[in-house]
Order: structure tokens, then sequence, then C-alpha cells
């Protein structure tokens, strides 16, 4: 990348929120010199992010539609005591698809690949062959930064895309399926119907630590589909991940701190759903947020993100407080009877729950009534929580 003076703004990280920030720059702000910068060859990494169209407004849902792979018109989920169908809207992107829109929609000379950030600042970027990108602003979205700064339980998983040797028979995806054994916390298997010989299967645990054996859970993946009638003929593409699910307790400006002296988006800036770990909602209300913006200077963006990021973690406190009894006050055993329970709730609460939008009198609804774990150790784990 030949530069000519300072860019406007230097895009640290081309995953998720690094790339929804630079296409959103794009489509708003055309005008401004933008560099993409991604170690990996591939932007966006090896992932599927799926979400519910309520999760976004509609201009956030025109500026993901390029990329959107798969949609359904409605999920369903599945618990011992009941299953249930919903009517909300449920779309699936690939990193691939995500790759080619960004490399579409920019500039070539604005996407950097096979390029490693090692330090940055306001104004700068310095690459591990010691090269510097200077900008009139920085945006960190390198990933997480240290996450023992917060209390976290996490969501880890290891997903499959199987090739069938018939057709699999379903018109929608399964969210949770969590009539499977309970291991490691709360398990659920994720289902997506891609095509009508190909079937996406993910093994998912809410557990207390991130380690997992990435070979025990795919083979528990071909179990569950085999169980269904499925002949499998072959694995057409893994992924894994482990993703912070955020408790009470924690220091928010130590987090923030810990990722470095400019500002920051994605899960570096704290800004991902503290029950789900998902940060693509708040991916797309960062990009628009910051493209809506008419000062890219690092000072200002770095005072700007990091308002928002400290909203959001605030807003959070609920969310982190029904995952702080989720992991310390439940057992293994009891732990998916909380969602059990949840899914029996009014779809318009589930929407805003997911979107991070929840009403005061959808909090209210979410803890009254009988509640799926014990009283008393429910209320021994939220006085162990501080933040």
């Amino acid at each position: 990348m030949a530069q000519a003076g300072p860019l406007d703004i230097a895009i640290a990280g081309g995953g998720l929120a690094g790339g929804l920030i630079a296409l959103a720059l794009r489509r708003w702000r055309p005008g401004l010199r933008i560099a993409l910068i991604e170690a990996g060859e591939a932007l966006g990494g090896n992932h599927r992010w799926s979400f519910f169209e309520s999760d976004v407004d509609a201009e956030g849902m025109a500026l993901l539609a390029p990329m959107i792979g798969r949609s359904w018109d409605g999920y369903e989920v599945r618990f011992p005591a009941h299953s249930r169908t919903f009517a909300t809207r449920y779309h699936s992107i690939r990193s691939a698809d995500f790759d080619r829109v960004l490399r579409e929609t920019l500039p070539s000379d604005a996407i950097r690949t096979g390029a490693k950030v090692i330090g940055a600042n306001t104004h700068a970027v310095v690459l591990d062959n010691g090269e510097r990108i200077e900008a009139r602003g920085v945006i960190d979205a390198r990933g997480a930064g240290d996450l023992t700064q917060l209390e976290c339980g996490w969501q880890k998983f290891v997903g499959v895309e199987i090739d069938l040797a018939a057709p699999h028979g379903l018109d929608r995806p399964i969210v949770m399926d969590a009539t499977v054994e309970q291991i490691d916390g709360y398990r659920f298997v994720y289902v997506l119907p891609l095509e009508p010989n190909r079937v996406f299967v993910e093994d998912t645990y809410y557990s207390d630590l991130p380690a997992m054996d990435a070979s025990t859970l795919e083979q528990r993946c071909l179990a569950y589909a085999r169980d269904k009638g499925w002949v499998i003929e072959k694995v057409a593409h893994r992924e894994k991940g482990v993703l912070p699910v955020a408790k009470l307790g924690g220091a928010f400006e130590a987090y923030w701190r810990s990722g470095g002296k400019t500002a920051k988006a994605g899960v570096r800036a704290g800004l991902f759903q503290p029950v789900t770990g998902y940060s693509l909602p708040e991916a797309v209300r960062t990009a628009m947020m910051i493209a809506a913006r008419n000062d890219p200077s690092g000072e200002a963006l770095c005072c700007a993100l990091h308002a928002h990021a400290q909203r959001h973690w605030r807003a959070g406190r609920f969310y982190r407080m029904l995952d702080t009894m989720m992991f310390d006050g439940a057992g293994t055993e009891d732990r998916y009877k909380i969602l059990e329970r949840f899914y029996t709730l009014d779809p318009a609460l589930i929407e805003r729950f997911y979107a991070g939008r929840s009403r005061w009198s959808d909090k209210l609804r979410i803890v009254s009534g009988k509640p799926p774990i014990p009283v008393g150790r429910g209320l021994k784990a939220l006085m162990g929580g501080k933040g």
C-alpha cells in the first residue's frame, strides 16, 4: 500500500467489527480514505454469523443484505418439556461472503491482508514488518482485550457442515435443541438447513471453562446427525469458537485500557451481548455510529467509542445478572431449565432480549414467577457479583 499522506481512518482487524466499519464508511462516507488491515489472508476468518432480523434496524439490514447467504421465515427451539416455533426471520452470513462483499465494495488499495498489526495509537498502526501506516484516526478491532479483567463464563462450540446422502427434511433452523444429554454446563445443538442435502450442526456449551476438545465435540455433532436418521457422506466444512459470557463483577475501565490507548470496537471494546457473547448487532450499530460522525480524528473516535462502550456496559447489567444466576446459581443439571422457561415467554420480549433492548417490563417478566433454579442458590450467586 503506497501511502500519499495520512489516511483518514485506519482500522486494525478485518473481522466482523472492523469489516462492518469499513463497509459503513464506504457506503455513507465514500470520500474518506480508509485502510482495513487484517493479519489473516481472509477478511472475517472462518466463521458463520447468524442473527434475528429483529436484532438490527432497517439501515443495519441494508448494510448486511449483500452478504447474507441464507434466510428463513422462522426458527424453532426444543427442550425436554416443550418445543416451540417462532415466526421471527433468521439470517446467516458465511465469512467467505463477508470477504467477497468487502473486496467488491472497498477500493483494492483500502484492504491489506496478511499484515499483522503489532502496535496502534490514535494516529498510526505499526506492522510486524516495521511498516508504519499513519491516519487521522485509528480504530482497533483486533478481537478481545484482557478478558481476565471481566468475570466470564463461556459459550464454546464446534460446528460442521455435513453433506447428506438424502434430504434432511428440515425447513427452518433449530436454534436450540436442548433435548440432548447435558454435559459441561448448559448444552444444546444448533442446526441450520443450508441446502436439501446439506446441514450445519453445531454442538454448543455454556460452560464455566473455555477449554474444549474440538474432536470430541465434532463427533457429538456427527452422532446427533446420525440419531436423526441422516446418512453422512462427508464433512464439507468445520469451525469452532469460544465467546465470553459476561457475569456480574469485573471492571469495564480496566478491560478498556487493556486493549491499548486508542479507539476500540467489537469485542475489544466490550461490545457484545452479555448473555450470548454475539457481537453482530453491536458491530452494526457501532459501524453506523462511526459513519455518521463528522470528525474522524483519533482523539474524537476514542472519546466517542469509549462513551458508546461504557453505555453498553451499564445497560447490560441486567443481562450480566442473569448470567451470574445461570453460571453460579445453577448446576449443570438445572441450567437448561432457565432457557426452557425463557422460551415460553412472549415472542416480542424474546426478540428484544436478543437485540439487547429489553424494556423494564420485559426484565420484570423474565425474573417473575416460579424460578427455574433454587432461590437460595440464585441469591447467593447474586450476592457474589459486584459489577
